[in-house]
């Protein structure tokens, strides 16, 4: 039972927010020990400022993840813009562009948004009335 106040956890908000934890974590490598990261990419270690300054962006999409797992137009706008983000780092990869690991990441950002689709239908079914039996 949920608190007065409170709104209850459909599933979609769920999926959003485990998104949401991913992305801090990612963010938090980032800022920290982005080397860490780019190694697992096969990127050259750097001590530019910039791949942390991508942290704090990447930070900033996981607060607005957290705060719009709420909202079900972010909800749905979420699952296109991860269906992009797939594509996106999918064909930098296929192009040589960067590691085929990216793929990896687009994999991750995909299989979210999937989650977040199939929740939110889920929860459309759930706040269905249920049918009146006739007699």
């Amino acid at each position: 039972m949920n608190r007065p106040g409170t709104a209850s956890l459909t599933r979609a908000t769920f999926s959003a927010r485990a998104f949401a934890v991913y992305v801090f974590a990612v963010a938090a490598v980032l800022v920290f020990v982005p080397n860490l990261l780019l190694a697992a990419f096969g990127a050259p270690p750097t001590t530019e400022v910039w791949i942390r300054v991508v942290g704090v962006l990447a930070c900033m999409i996981g607060v607005y993840a957290w705060v719009g797992a709420t909202h079900r137009p972010f909800l749905q706008a979420s699952v296109y813009t991860r269906a992009v983000v797939f594509v996106a780092l999918t064909a930098f990869a296929l192009l040589g562009l960067g590691s085929p690991l990216l793929a990896l990441f687009g994999a991750v950002d995909l299989c979210g948004g999937l989650w977040t689709y199939f929740a939110l239908r889920a929860d459309e079914r759930a706040a269905l009335p249920a049918p009146v039996a006739r007699t």
